[in-house]
């Protein structure tokens, strides 16, 4: 039953992984880094696809269990971080950037994360959701 639930995991965070590289790199038409790996922000939300599909697995191999609620409650967490706290942070920074940049200061610009807005988390979760049920029925 492990094995279900880490193989969905797994496989729902590396595909949302996959397909935000692809769509970031036809979208800016650049070449493939290394760093790419472990971009954030943009669509889809892997954070939302990973524990949307730690939830659903959970609840698909051993059903409305305590560990099936903590699972839920970690998600809620994760995932309205993802739109909510990181989104603002990012936007923040972008500002502060353009500040910084206007006013020609000798000041360094800092590297921020966006967060998700509420269609890249859905997609995430649709993701999630999908690489749950896929790797539970076969």
């Amino acid at each position: 039953m492990i094995n279900k639930v880490l193989w969905s995991v797994v496989i729902a965070g590396v595909l949302a992984q996959l397909i935000k590289i692809l769509i970031f790199k036809f979208k800016h038409k650049q070449r493939f880094h290394i760093n790419d790996l472990i971009v954030t922000g943009s669509m889809p939300s892997a954070h939302s696809a990973l524990v949307t599909s730690l939830v659903i697995s959970i609840y698909l191999t051993e059903g409305l269990t305590t560990i099936f609620l903590l699972a839920a409650a970690f998600a809620v967490v994760v995932i309205r971080d993802a739109f909510g706290v990181r989104r603002t942070a990012g936007e923040e920074g972008k500002i502060i950037d353009k500040i910084i940049r206007s006013s020609k200061l000798k000041i360094k610009t800092f590297h921020y994360s966006l967060g998700h807005t509420p269609a890249e988390v859905t997609v995430g979760i649709i993701i999630g959701i999908a690489a749950s049920i896929l790797v539970y029925f076969l």
